[in-house]
């Protein structure tokens, strides 16, 4: 499988927050979210968005048109803590960062392609 530059950022959040995570039902972090992605180094694109839904504190990827879903697992704390493993075919991206009210802002990793940066999330609905 060839990567691009669009699905080597994908890998790095997915980033988002993507597929299974943990949190107490109810988790205030619960809702829709719009993430922002920027590569600080490496050959990914320079930026990309996508859109996560944290539901009683699981987080689900929500895959825009001809992007294909990656399999996460992780974590969002209590806390707003974000630790997540992000895999597509043999690519693993690690992704790590906060949520806090209606807000997130963290880092991401594709050690394979040599691609990091950064990530924020804005909350768009409950």
């Amino acid at each position: 499988m060839i990567f691009t530059k669009r699905t080597a950022v994908a890998l790095g959040l997915g980033l988002t927050m993507i597929g299974g995570a943990f949190a107490a039902p109810g988790a205030k972090h619960d809702g829709i979210w719009s993430v922002q992605l920027a590569t600080d180094s490496g050959t990914c694109d320079s930026s990309d968005s996508y859109s996560i839904a944290v539901e009683n504190g699981r987080v689900r990827y929500i895959p825009g048109p001809g992007s294909p879903p990656a399999t996460v697992s992780g974590r969002v704390g209590p806390d707003g803590s974000v630790d997540l493993d992000i895999r597509r075919s043999i690519a693993k991206a690690d992704a790590s960062g906060r949520l806090k009210g209606r807000s997130g802002s963290g880092t991401w990793q594709l050690a394979m392609l040599g691609c990091s940066g950064r990530w924020t999330a804005q909350k768009r609905a409950a």
